[in-house]
């Protein structure tokens, strides 16, 4: 069954409010478009969540920096809807601007916490203020119960969980695991910019991280580990950004080896193209 498309606040309510007077649960899946066997892994798990599944989908301009170019961000929205059918997701909710940002819009969401941890926020500060305002707006708006995050983007994750957290929302925030490439590549809708052999040796990034992991288990100094993924990917021909071991819940880091939750984090240039991953040890 194709699932409906609103693109209104108002047209959206006005499913919700049915739903709601069946006395159904859903789930909503944040994206901007150009989906993969990620974003639809996501899906699966909001059906198993609820009884029905919104995927927004909307380019947030309010993620990307002055150099990025926003018009660039890959859209495909007959693409995703054939996806979305066959997924079974209930609704697409496809805002305009407007309807996110309407006129003379005047507020931002301030973070600390995991949105401070001098990881992607060091790279592109405002991107996380950015993620808080549009999820906040799509929580608010949706008023859905459940909400599916990929542990791929895992700070944007733990930001988003202190953020329901903190301002008291009902919603509950699911982290569902980074679905992969049989080679280990995460799934990433910036994947495509890649060339043939840059794909090829995009792998090392998950590898790298696998290594280090084995390495921190068997006893290894974290920043040992974590010096030598850097320095292997280097070698490969990466322009490293960072690979660094936090812990898996504050994103804090962490002083040795202890009892606490740790994850591992890698974020480097392959030609043109950033790609970021992570791995629990």
């Amino acid at each position: 069954m194709k699932p409906k498309i609103v693109r209104s606040v108002e047209g959206l309510h006005r499913e919700t409010a049915n739903w709601r007077a069946k006395d159904y649960s859903y789930a909503i899946v944040p994206t901007m478009g150009a989906l993969h066997e990620g974003h639809l892994q996501l899906v699966k798990t909001g059906l198993e969540h609820a009884d029905r599944v919104i995927v927004s989908i909307f380019v947030n301009p309010r993620q990307f920096a002055a150099s990025e170019d926003l018009s660039r961000y890959p859209r495909d929205e007959a693409g995703d809807l054939a996806k979305l059918s066959k997924a079974g997701a209930h609704l697409i909710y496809a805002p305009s601007l407007d309807q996110i940002y309407g006129e003379n819009f005047s507020t931002t969401i301030s973070l600390g916490g995991p949105a401070k941890a001098n990881l992607e926020d060091k790279f592109r500060p405002q991107f996380f203020d950015g993620v808080a305002t549009v999820v906040a707006k799509l929580f608010i708006q949706s008023g859905a119960d459940y909400a599916m995050f990929g542990e791929k983007d895992y700070q944007q994750l733990q930001v988003v969980r202190f953020l329901a957290r903190d301002l008291d929302m009902p919603i509950e925030v699911v982290g569902v695991p980074t679905v992969r490439d049989a080679d280990g590549l995460a799934l990433s809708s910036r994947n495509q910019y890649l060339g043939k052999v840059e794909r090829q040796h995009a792998t090392a990034i998950y590898k790298s991280l696998t290594q280090a992991a084995d390495k921190i288990r068997q006893g290894v100094d974290l920043q040992t580990a974590t010096r030598a993924a850097a320095r292997s990917l280097t070698t490969l021909g990466f322009r490293v950004d960072y690979v660094t071991v936090r812990n898996a819940e504050t994103l804090a880091v962490p002083l040795s080896h202890t009892d606490e939750p740790l994850r591992l984090f890698a974020a480097a240039w392959l030609g043109t193209t950033r790609l970021i991953d992570n791995i629990e040890v």
